[in-house]
């Protein structure tokens, strides 16, 4: 086993000194700007996201093709039975435990931020139709937000789940981003070049949460408006913040067994429950075509989508929507990537693989289904108000459309309560796993960072949210997100040529001639220290 550089004592007692310090520098940094200089901080972030997007557009695409493509080569290869840990090792948590974490952790806030508001907006006009607001515009947006929320955005944070569980459960190392690049760089993953990683994903990981959380808080101060006439604000918002913040670093502390796995499990049944408001109440029969119809042309489009770059998109939409999507998952992808190998020890590649693509892709798909299918055909039946109201403020959408699908107001009042707990609980979840990943970076790996480091830290992550929405809402927690994501998205890059390079020790599947060996020792490193 590897020694873990972390601190024996004294305020950073448990915790790698340089990556907590320099994490901090920057939290620190970015949270002055935003206090004291605002306006300056919202302009930097659209300063900066305009000079690259023109980059981004093309270099975002050809990497998130690119990991999906690789994941599915490591489900299906010929390291397919290569297990997460010990060669008998089986899965510390169940499949429906296993599966709840992996969704919640995920994207459930973002999803009922967007699963109305984003199919709406593609409705009402899109690079791919002539004309918005038809039957042909319903099918192209419900297909275009399939696409933003499926197979991609899970092959990017399975990217990175399957290097860290792999590096960590298999091979010995800290389960750290660092730990990847043992077979590149060997032992100096404990120097100057590790602390730079880790560090890059500590940031980038902050920012993917803050941007999560920022939406979450506008759309539940939405949801408390609807629900008890408060004055929908700013003010509203940050009080918002501030009570998730105090319930997500108590669930934290609790850890994983207890407190994240629980409220995740609680998200499962709120959205089942949600789900089946819609399903019962909607158009039952047409929101099942969309979902099949939909998907269908979700995979008969999938590659020219995949490599489109908006070189003839004129109206910019291909930065606003896609190149944001891709920066917001690869942002994310430490954080999810990191919780999602926290909860896969023991379970093979193959399982790994097809668990973490199709199952929340398919949950997705069946909420966008439902929620945006519903919101759409309304708008089709002449059932006029969700669109215009949508394009005024995206936090309305789901709200209108259970206003305008309950057939009596005491029950849109209660399905109105339903999603704003469910937005609550998965506001939570969100923020009490990211900070649970943080931790376990900056520890060294350590899977039970110290308690107060996950407070202090919780607490950090609520204050930048803050300070962001005061800064400029939405769109500048898109800025942040972009910004954010791309020194991380070099760092992916060498990580996927280390997961090769450490998993050609395996003889999963002999060559003719040759014994099958599965070795499950610790990283010896002979091989790479002898070439460096």
């Amino acid at each position: 086993m590897f020694e873990v550089d972390v601190v024996k004592r004294g305020p950073l007692k448990g915790m790698n000194p340089v990556v907590t310090l320099g994490a901090a520098t920057v939290m620190v940094l970015t949270l002055l700007a935003g206090t004291l200089a605002t306006e300056t901080l919202a302009w930097s972030l659209k300063t900066m996201r305009e000079m690259v997007t023109p980059f981004l557009a093309w270099y975002y695409v050809a990497l998130v093709a690119f990991l999906l493509a690789f994941v599915i080569w490591l489900g299906t290869g010929r390291y397919k039975n290569v297990r997460l840990g010990g060669d008998d090792e089986r899965p510390e948590f169940t499949t429906l435990p296993w599966l709840a974490m992996l969704f919640a952790a995920g994207t459930g806030v973002g999803l009922l931020f967007w699963s109305i508001a984003e199919p709406i907006l593609h409705f009402s006009g899109n690079p791919f139709v002539e004309e918005g607001a038809t039957p042909a515009a319903a099918v192209a947006a419900m297909r275009l937000t399939y696409f933003h929320w499926g197979l991609t955005a899970w092959g990017i944070f399975a990217s990175v789940a399957i290097a860290l569980a792999y590096f960590a459960y298999r091979r010995g190392l800290p389960l750290t981003l660092r730990s990847v690049f043992y077979p590149l760089i060997g032992h100096r993953i404990h120097g100057i070049p590790g602390h730079a990683v880790d560090i890059f994903a500590v940031v980038a990981t902050v920012v993917g949460v803050a941007t999560t959380l920022g939406l979450g808080a506008q759309q539940m101060g939405t949801g408390l408006s609807e629900l008890f006439g408060w004055e929908q604000s700013q003010q509203s918002q940050l009080i918002v913040i501030a009570v998730v913040t105090i319930a997500a670093t108590a669930s934290v502390a609790s850890g994983v067994r207890r407190g994240v796995r629980r409220l995740s499990e609680l998200n499962i049944w709120l959205s089942m429950v949600l789900l089946a408001f819609f399903l019962v109440l909607g158009p039952t029969w047409t929101l099942f075509g969309y979902l099949f119809q939909s998907t269908g042309e979700y995979l008969q489009n999938f590659l020219a989508h995949s490599f489109w770059t908006g070189v003839d998109d004129h109206d910019n939409w291909h930065a606003e929507w896609t190149v944001f999507y891709w920066g917001w998952w690869l942002a994310w992808s430490p954080f999810v990537g990191m919780f999602i190998a926290r909860i896969s020890r023991g379970r093979t590649l193959r399982e790994f693989v097809f668990g973490v693509l199709l199952m929340p892709t398919i949950f997705n798909f069946v909420y966008i289904a439902a929620l945006g299918g519903t919101a759409i055909e309304m708008e089709l039946a002449g059932k006029d108000g969700i669109a215009a109201a949508v394009q005024q403020d995206v936090t309305v959408a789901l709200y209108r459309t259970l206003e305008v699908l309950a057939p009596l107001e005491w029950l849109g009042v209660a399905a109105s309560a339903v999603a704003t707990l469910l937005i609550a609980v998965y506001f939570i979840t969100s923020a009490d796993s990211g900070t649970l990943v943080i931790n376990t970076i900056m520890s060294s790996g350590n899977p039970h960072p110290p308690m107060v480091h996950r407070v202090i830290w919780g607490l950090a992550i609520g204050f930048l949210t803050a300070v962001l929405v005061v800064a400029g809402g939405v769109a500048t927690l898109q800025d942040a997100v972009i910004a954010a994501a791309l020194p991380f998205s070099f760092v992916l890059i060498v990580m996927t040529w280390g997961m090769v390079q450490g998993l050609r020790e395996e003889r999963v599947a002999p060559r003719p001639g040759r014994k099958q060996r599965l070795s499950a020792e610790p990283w010896t490193g002979a091989d790479t220290d002898a070439e460096l």
